[in-house]
Order: C-alpha cells, then sequence, then structure tokens
C-alpha cells in the first residue's frame, strides 16, 4: 500500500518513520522544504529504514491533489492555517485521512463532504487533541452514567532553566494563542467560556513533583459530541509560568493592535515573539517530556461512583522529542488501521467517537507502549 505523509517537520517525519517500519507500506514524505525532506529521510535512515521523499507546496490545492493522487492512506502533519483546506482537497479526492494539523476551523463541517466520497477521515489524532479524546470516550463508555471529564496536558523541558521554565514542543505562536484565545469548558451541561490562564490550579505528578493548570480551550469536539455534564481542559506548567504570561498579557504584549513607536508602529506580538521565541527553541538533543492525565468520573450500572485514570510522562527518546514522539506515533498507528481495513467510518471523525469501539482503545495503547509510550490506568470508588 502507498502511504502518503503530508508535512515534513517533527511530526510528520515521524509518522513516516514509522510506517516506514512495515512491510506493508511504500511511504513518501511531502513538503516545500527540501532541508525537511533531508533530514526526515536522514531520521528514517538512522532507524534503519528508508522512505521516498517529494518536494512541493502543499499549500496549493492542486500539487496537493496531485502527490496523492495514486495513495492508499493520506496522513497529515501540516500547520494548522493550511489544515481545513488540505483535508477538504484529500476528502475531494476520495482518499482516507489520518490527521493532526488541529485546525482552528470546524472540521466537523465537512463530514457530509467526507461522507458523500467515502472517506474515512480521523482528525486531531495526536495527543491532545488525540488520545486525550480517545481515552475520554473510552473511558465514559466503562460508565453507565459519565458526570465529568478531565484532561491535563503539558508539554515541557525536561531541565528547567531561568528565565522561563518553558520551551514550546510546537509552534510558540501556537502557544500565545492559548493565552489569549477564551477557553470552552462545560458546566452543567453547558458550554461556557472562561478567560484563559483563569482558575489556575496546582497538581501533583509523580516523578514531577508540583505543577500548576490552567484554562486552555482544548475541548474542541468534545464540547460538542460528548454528553457529559461537566468537562474541561487544562495546560500544565511548571509553577510561575501563569502569573508571568498574565502580566505580559496585561502589559497589552500578546496584542495585534498596531501602537505608535518613534515615529513607526509596531505590533507588540511581533516584538515580543521576535524577543521571546529564540528563548522558547529547543537547542538539538535538548530533552523535552509530555504529561497528560485523562479523567472519567461517574457510576456503574449498580449507582457505585467510580473514577477511570490514565497517566502519561513520556521523554524525549530515540534522538526524537518526546512531544512529536507522543504526537505522532497515535496518528500512524490509526492510519495503519484505515488502510487495512479494521477501521471503516465514513466522515470526518474525531478520537472521543472511535474511543468506545470494542478493542480499539486496548490496541492503541498496546502499540503505543511498543514504541515506549507508556499511559497507566488506574481505576478507583469514590
Amino acid at each position: 500500500m502507498k502511504a502518503t505523509v503530508l508535512g515534513a517537520g517533527m511530526v510528520g517525519s515521524i509518522m513516516a518513520t514509522d510506517l516506514s517500519t512495515d512491510p506493508d507500506f511504500e511511504v513518501t514524505i511531502v513538503d516545500v522544504r527540501e532541508d525537511a525532506l533531508q533530514r526526515a529521510k536522514a531520521h528514517a535512515q538512522n532507524m534503519g529504514v528508508s522512505l521516498s521523499t517529494q518536494q512541493a507546496d502543499l499549500s496549493d490545492v492542486d500539487q496537493l491533489k496531485s502527490v496523492i493522487a495514486d495513495s492508499d492512506i493520506v496522513l497529515g502533519a501540516l500547520a494548522s492555517k493550511i489544515g481545513f483546506q488540505s483535508l477538504r482537497a484529500v476528502i475531494e479526492s476520495g482518499k482516507n485521512y489520518a490527521d493532526i494539523s488541529f485546525m482552528p476551523e470546524d472540521s466537523w463541517d465537512l463530514d457530509q463532504l467526507a461522507k458523500e466520497h467515502g472517506v474515512t477521515a480521523v482528525v486531531d489524532m495526536g495527543v491532545a487533541p488525540g488520545m486525550s479524546n480517545l481515552l475520554s470516550g473510552y473511558g465514559a463508555s466503562l460508565l453507565e452514567n459519565c458526570e465529568n471529564i478531565e484532561i491535563y496536558v503539558g508539554g515541557l523541558p525536561r531541565v528547567r532553566s531561568w528565565p522561563y521554565e518553558y520551551k514550546a514542543g510546537f509552534s510558540p505562536a501556537d502557544v500565545l494563542e492559548e493565552y489569549t484565545r477564551p477557553s470552552r469548558l462545560v458546566v452543567n451541561g453547558e458550554v461556557v467560556t472562561r478567560e484563559a490562564l483563569s482558575e489556575p490550579e496546582l497538581i501533583e505528578f509523580d516523578d514531577l513533583g508540583t505543577l500548576e493548570v490552567f484554562n486552555t480551550d482544548g475541548l474542541r469536539s468534545l464540547a460538542y459530541t460528548m454528553d457529559v455534564p461537566n468537562m474541561k481542559e487544562k495546560t500544565m506548567r511548571y509553577p510561575g509560568h501563569i502569573e508571568l504570561m498574565r502580566i505580559f498579557r496585561e502589559t497589552g504584549l500578546f496584542s495585534q493592535d498596531r501602537i505608535a513607536v518613534d515615529g513607526g508602529s509596531v505590533r507588540p506580538l511581533d516584538v515580543i515573539s521576535k524577543l521571546m521565541f529564540p528563548k522558547w527553541t529547543y537547542e538539538p538533543g535538548e530533552e523535552d517530556l509530555t504529561v497528560m492525565r485523562i479523567i472519567t468520573d461517574g457510576t456503574d450500572s449498580s449507582g457505585k461512583k467510580l473514577r477511570h485514570q490514565w497517566d502519561l510522562l513520556d521523554y524525549y527518546n530515540h534522538g526524537a522529542t518526546s512531544m512529536s514522539r507522543t504526537t505522532a506515533f497515535p496518528c500512524a498507528i490509526m492510519a495503519r488501521l484505515i488502510a487495512k481495513g479494521e477501521l471503516s467510518m465514513p466522515g470526518v471523525i474525531n478520537g472521543e467517537q472511535i474511543g468506545p469501539n470494542p478493542g480499539l482503545a486496548d490496541h492503541m495503547l498496546s502499540e503505543l507502549a511498543k514504541r515506549d509510550v507508556h499511559y497507566h490506568y488506574s481505576s478507583v470508588e469514590l
């Protein structure tokens, strides 16, 4: 089978390498950047496999459709700003899709189009969103009545260093948006909004100690697909991060409105991005970690109150960042299931919709464990 991976960044290169280990797949990775393609090829070679590369401007829909014309399965690891148009192009081409692009648009707006073309398109299939959704759906299915879902997630440098004790495992610009975009939560059955960085809490995590958590707009599809009265997603950081980002925001440094400076004008967001992003960038070989906790609370058929919980603590491994590995592997595993006909659900599908499928969550967790990504499960009576 022919697999085409769109995007040769850190995540796309790991997707392509992972699929290349499977003799059932002939893998091509596509990007406009020749240097990114060569890094992806080198990573595959370092892991003992080979893959093909192709240079194309994937922001051009016609070029995208051309490169996937003979594909049996397509995987997306593209910038969020072109995620939606790329999803549409893949669907219109009649190709099944597994994607992690985290597009700002509502991907389910293309659900009917996917059904009309008989396309199974599993979107947001990374770590969060992705595994957070899948395990939320699975955890809710283990309960007669699910009353509460909580998701806590963070990508952090393994070594805390001044001044920020933080670095971005994905686009720093997308990180800053988390600090300004209102957060959607579900409270007593209603979707409500809260200010970003609001409702801070402290949480204890084994081997890491105390982390602080705050509201971010990460529920996405969960807020509309799950019939659960209380749901929230919060981001985790080392203590002190919330207050510093609040100070920056309240000072106006995240504003996109131009201000006059010395006879010219600048956007404060551009200035702070120029100064701060280099300090938020991982150096080659610098180690990161991914931490996540998913909680589903409710009652079983006898009325007993139960909590199902999954914890993830993953580190830089095999020359790749934890964030790229924990994001790429679920998508690659899902792509295999789709390509081999083991998952066929025409439409635009989110993780929570397939989480309850018999055996799917266990298969995903087992496959991730083979790749040294371990989710630890616990169940307690409340």
